[in-house]
């Protein structure tokens, strides 16, 4: 079959260039400590940010909700799919991040839906959506699908924005922007986006993933910054600090209203188990009172950044759990990751296209279940990979 044929040679051009990808199979929790494939390692791969994903608590709450709910929803929830734990998360949700007088939270099973939902029901074809250049791709494929005008403007160059809007003739306006972008590490400027935003009339979305539950004592990135807005959007992932499933969006209450009446991928999806959702409501009180877990975490990350000064890799200047290691190539980011691999320790390989070519990298990610000696074991694998030549591509 012709189809077949060309599929299979573009598999292997794609091994040929070190971008193949593989799933690596997990006997067990989630934790620093897995098996996976059948080998015991310290691992540095996960985005469960707080240690989360296993807690007792967590497992309790959602234990005693499955015997009360059930597995299943059943349906979407706009049909019979929406149970007292989903109503209770989204006031909760809400209350907690509050990015504006009168705000609302709807959640989705992933954040994934839950962009496609914002772009697809607040824009269209007579309307326009600018969005950083290394936004996540589910904010890029909101906005293709969205039919909106699409403009990129260069990361985090508020002036580069700023002359689009000045230029626009769009009936709507929202610019898009990751938090916490997932694979630098590093955060956007909130407040300045949040003032272009007022000065054009425009509505901010911020995809607060990999802030929500870390930055500003949990409630995210624009709660660090005590910004509070009817033109801003918070969505928000609850599979990473969150430690469980799922994700939310929340803001004023008239655009939450909107994507509950008019978002397909919100309206065409069955919901999440309400179990589920029964866990996150243990989940969020934990994150509220988690600064514990969260000093742990920044003490963490500075002491991997000094640990690694003097490597032929940089670490790129990123204070969130998100640490990425910066060795070039993708074969050589391969070798590196292989060669902390044969160590006991897992640090990922991120390639292209998900990250711009010739910035192959290790992407660290440190969650506050690790422990003090587990940086160590990991500066000292990579420091000895460096002497030994262990990571060189031959």
């Amino acid at each position: 079959m012709q189809l077949l044929d060309a599929l299979e040679r573009e598999l292997s051009e794609r091994a040929a260039s070190g971008l193949s990808r593989r799933r690596r199979v997990l006997s067990g929790a989630q934790g620093p400590r897995i098996v996976a494939d059948g080998r015991p390692l310290l691992a540095f791969a996960s985005n469960d940010y707080l240690g989360l994903a296993n807690h007792p608590e967590i497992v309790a709450a959602t234990r005693e909700a499955l015997a009360q709910w059930g597995v299943g929803s059943g349906a979407s929830h706009l049909l019979s799919g929406h149970f007292e734990p989903h109503e209770a998360l989204e006031h909760a949700l809400a209350a907690f991040i509050a990015p504006c007088e009168d705000a609302r939270a709807l959640t989705f099973s992933t954040g994934y839906l839950a962009n496609l939902a914002i772009l697809t029901a607040l824009a269209g074809r007579h309307d326009a959506i600018f969005a950083d250049r290394l936004n996540h791709a589910c904010l890029n494929d909101g906005a293709l699908l969205s039919r909106a005008q699409f403009l990129r403007y260069a990361h985090n160059d508020v002036g580069a924005l700023a002359r689009l809007l000045e230029t626009t003739r769009a009936r709507r306006r929202i610019i898009a922007t990751d938090a916490v972008f997932s694979m630098d590490g590093d955060v956007a400027p909130i407040a300045e986006l949040l003032a272009l935003a007022r000065r054009h009339d425009a509505l901010l979305l911020i995809d607060d993933a990999h802030g929500f539950g870390v930055l500003g004592r949990g409630r995210g990135t624009a709660a660090e910054l005590e910004l509070r807005s009817e033109r801003l959007l918070v969505m928000g992932t609850l599979g990473k600090a969150a430690g469980v499933s799922g994700a939310f969006v929340t803001g004023h209450r008239v655009i939450v209203e909107t994507l509950l009446q008019t978002a397909r991928s919100y309206i065409y999806t069955t919901a999440a188990p309400p179990a589920l959702a029964a866990g996150l409501l243990r989940s969020l009180s934990l994150l509220r009172d988690g600064d514990a877990l969260r000093a742990h975490l920044f003490a963490l990350i500075e002491r991997l950044q000094h640990g690694l000064q003097g490597l032929p890799w940089s670490l790129l200047p990123s204070r969130t759990a998100i640490q990425p290691l910066i060795v070039g190539g993708n074969e050589a980011a391969l070798r590196l990751s292989e060669a902390l691999w044969q160590r006991g320790i897992w640090a990922p390989a991120i390639r292209p296209p998900t990250v711009p070519p010739g910035t192959a990298r290790l992407r660290i990610s440190l969650s506050a279940a690790h422990a003090m000696q587990d940086i160590d074991a990991l500066v000292a694998a990579l420091h000895d990979a460096h002497a030994t030549g262990d990571a060189r591509v031959a």
